[in-house]
């Protein structure tokens, strides 16, 4: 059997962004950036403590409510770490 294997820390290389890292790691860059307390980009050598939320990413489409995705708003702002939402978003379900 085949189990995914998610790092937990993960250290910044030059030129990275916070939105490229939450990106390879299928999580928010908000996020990220509430996980470890970042108000601006990382710098490189900085040691990240990666999310390890449990669900699905998907891709917001048009008419679609933060309810619709994760049953509540206060459970859609759990998962994600932020109220927003808009079309094309990449969220956690």
């Amino acid at each position: 059997m085949l189990k995914l294997e998610q790092k937990e820390w993960y250290q910044v290389k030059e030129g990275q962004t916070l939105a490229q890292i939450a990106s390879a790691f299928c999580v928010s860059a908000r996020l990220l950036a509430k996980e470890n307390g970042l108000r601006a980009e990382p710098n490189a050598g900085r040691i990240l403590r990666i999310p390890q939320e449990q669900g699905n990413v998907y891709t917001v489409k048009e008419r679609e409510s933060k309810a619709l995705l994760c049953g509540n708003e206060e459970n859609f702002i759990r998962k994600n770490g932020t109220d927003i939402l808009y079309l094309g978003m990449r969220v956690i379900l």
